[in-house]
């Protein structure tokens, strides 16, 4: 069966002549699309190419970046038991009685609270993804403009995972 050629009936000719008149409407719009695209480019290359400073197998870098990510995640959803996931060992035990993801839940209820510090957070997740990684043996660290706990952002392979030592 032969596929039926474009309809020319008058109504057909009248709706194909309709989208030529939006095309008028839509190229602005098109052309600041292009613009933030161009914009958003600029400001990644500059991520980019720090981000090809990064020490360690590619495999590596994403598994720290994924370890790093996944806390900011937790840390914005205010979760205390996925942000003690990704945490030393000894940063998860119990002290005084109170397990580590009900010290996390405490911490990041009261940090959730301060002004701007859910747009410091979304801010942190694009820098986690362009960061710096440098891996040498079981340690990395991943250089962030603040720390995701306190001193250094220190990742330890063990448990077979990057764990953030802080």
């Amino acid at each position: 069966m032969r596929p039926r050629g474009p309809d020319r009936s008058p109504e057909a000719l009248d709706q194909r002549d309709q989208p030529v008149e939006m095309m008028y409407v839509r190229v602005p719009v098109a052309a600041a699309g292009y613009l933030t695209t161009l914009a958003l480019l600029a400001g990644a290359a500059p991520a980019m190419a720090y981000s090809d400073r990064s020490v360690g197998s590619a495999e590596q870098i994403a598994w720290v970046r994924r370890a790093a990510h996944r806390f900011v995640i937790a840390e914005l959803a205010a979760n205390g038991s996925e942000a003690c996931a990704v945490l030393n060992a000894r940063l998860r035990a119990t002290l005084r009685g109170r397990s580590c993801a009900q010290r996390w839940n405490a911490r990041l209820a009261s940090m959730l609270r301060e002004n701007g510090m859910r747009v410091r957070l979304r801010s942190e997740l694009p820098a986690v993804a362009a960061a710096r990684v440098v891996v040498r043996g079981n340690v990395a660290s991943i250089e962030l403009p603040t720390p995701l706990v306190h001193g250094p952002n220190r990742f330890v392979w063990t448990e077979n995972c990057w764990i953030l030592e802080g």
